[in-house]
């Protein structure tokens, strides 16, 4: 064999090599959708109309692999006979139904006629779950409810937070602070995280706070520059919900359009494609 001949056997060989580290790559690549939404309970903007129904289809609509739900109803005892079509089950099991076989329910505030508080919903199996209680005082009950999810084909876990914030900033700043020792303490450094709820954070205080805490980047800084307003629904002007990730990417990150969606929340809801 010649030199030149031995040059672009050797070419060819680490061309087959790169070529095959390339599929390797891909087929180790996974895409999710996720949606984040403040459900209000199931009640229209001032609690005008119990919508949980027209809810749910408007979710299932999105094709979200993993659903993070704020100011949701564990169960209430009167509701049941004032509303039409108030479920028996907790509003999280009547959200999930068929489509999202997995989910976990974080009880925050409970009080004499039943609960709510955060819940995750997932086609993904959860293999455990655990809600961080993060109130520091007064009648606000505030939780992180943290997820772990096995993704097929992946050798590391998801992890999942679903978040829900206090109105009061010095509140809010210890309830970060928390959280990111939550992340310190409880999700391995490799491992792939998604972070996504109601921050309230209408100072804009989370990003610098949760990216040198935690390492956490927020989906729609990282696309626009800035986070997505979203409340009050109908006319959103104020930042108050996030999707943060860390060893992951956020794509195509959305404020879900106003119609349906400001007749059911008060709060905008947000989706992205996130690649692990």
């Amino acid at each position: 064999m010649t030199p030149n001949e031995s040059l672009h056997v050797s070419v060819k060989v680490s061309e087959r090599a790169e070529a095959q580290q390339a599929r390797t790559v891909a087929a180790s690549a996974f895409s999710l959708k996720v949606l984040t939404v403040n459900i209000h309970k199931g009640f229209t903007f001032f609690n005008r109309k119990f919508i949980l129904p027209e809810l749910r289809e408007a979710v299932r609509k999105i094709g979200a692999d993993v659903v993070f739900l704020q100011e949701v109803t564990g169960k209430h005892t009167q509701h049941g006979g004032r509303f039409e079509h108030f479920p028996k089950a907790p509003h999280y099991e009547f959200l999930a139904d068929s489509i999202w076989p997995e989910f976990a329910y974080g009880r925050n505030a409970v009080y004499d006629k039943g609960d709510h508080g955060n819940a995750v919903m997932s086609k993904f199996p959860i293999v455990r779950f655990k809600n961080h209680d993060v109130s520091i005082s007064g009648p606000e009950r505030r939780g992180l409810l943290h997820c772990e999810l096995a993704i097929p084909g992946q050798s590391v876990n998801l992890h999942a937070i679903c978040v829900h914030l206090s109105l009061t900033q010095t509140h809010r700043t210890q309830q970060m602070d928390r959280l990111c020792q939550l992340i310190a303490a409880a999700v391995p450094p490799q491992a792939p995280l998604v972070v996504a709820g109601d921050f309230n954070d209408w100072r804009h205080r989370a990003q610098a706070q949760l990216a040198q805490g935690a390492g956490l980047h927020e989906v729609f800084v990282q696309a626009h520059g800035h986070p997505a307003r979203t409340f009050p629904a109908r006319q959103p002007l104020l930042q108050l919900d996030r999707i943060y990730v860390r060893n992951a990417i956020g794509h195509k990150p959305v404020v879900l359009p106003r119609k349906p969606w400001s007749h059911l929340s008060d709060h905008a809801p947000l989706a992205a494609e996130i690649e692990l």
